[in-house]
């Protein structure tokens, strides 16, 4: 995969940054939200593909990325396809300040320290190039605004936008009601986007903790929570997904 195209989990993250304040939108559900654009990304990659409700790797090949990369060999290493929602709920160390990092040392954002509580040290981001952030805005403003089915990437990422809580950030208020609606409505237009959408959701909904009470499934659910829950993620590495970063990124 080439390094001219920016990847799915650094549009979503870059989607987050309030270019006010420097936090991100969602922190928690964003976490959640990076581990299923990866997953995406991957798709989109065609290192690996939906089986049912679970995900198998076709292709182990490298990428080139080497974020991607970790995840891809952890997915091989299972040996077996794993279900989505328990992959997105593994807990994962620092993912968004991995991703937070790599966007610094592109030069898309720049690290501001501070002081939280003016004691914590705490670290704040600011767009510094805020074309790239206008145009990733505009490819989901145009697919809400001309009801064009989108291409595979930008209906992924309006899957995981609205999946991690983002529709509010982006269209606030009254006024923004009916946007936040199309911005749902664009999750039916990518197979992949909106298996993870749905499993990023369930997560957050508590559905990967439930015990299982049937086989598999062997269709992507049409809603969100209609999954039963599978065995136990083996392979993931079992870190707090919220523990300390070595600079805290203020939420």
């Amino acid at each position: 995969m080439g390094r001219s195209r920016r990847t799915l989990p650094e549009e979503l993250l870059l989607l987050a940054l309030d270019p006010t304040t420097g936090t991100t939108a969602q922190p928690q559900s964003l976490d959640l939200g990076l581990a299923g654009a990866q997953l995406v990304e991957l798709a989109l990659a065609g290192r690996i593909a939906p089986d049912g409700d679970r995900i198998a790797v076709v292709v182990p090949r490298p990428t080139g990325d080497p974020t991607l990369d970790c995840a891809l060999e952890l997915l091989r290493r299972r040996g077996a396809p794993v279900r989505a929602v328990h992959w997105i709920g593994g807990p994962r160390l620092g993912l968004r300040q991995t991703y937070l990092s790599h966007l610094e040392r592109c030069g898309m954002v720049a690290a501001v320290p501070g002081q939280m509580c003016g004691v914590l040290p705490t670290t704040r981001y600011q767009a510094t190039d805020t074309a790239i952030s206008r145009e990733i805005r505009g490819r989901l403003d145009s697919a809400i605004r001309t009801g064009v089915p989108p291409d595979p990437r930008t209906a992924a990422l309006a899957a995981l936008a609205h999946a991690v809580g983002l529709g509010k950030h982006l269209y606030p208020g009254n006024e923004g009601r009916s946007s936040r609606s199309r911005l749902r409505d664009l999750i039916r237009h990518d197979p992949m986007g909106g298996l993870v959408a749905h499993a990023v959701m369930d997560v957050q909904n508590g559905a990967a903790a439930q015990p299982r009470r049937g086989p598999a499934a062997t269709g992507r659910p049409t809603a969100p929570g209609a999954r039963s829950a599978a065995e136990p993620a083996h392979g993931v590495p079992m870190q707090s997904r919220h523990g300390v970063m070595a600079r805290a990124v203020a939420h």
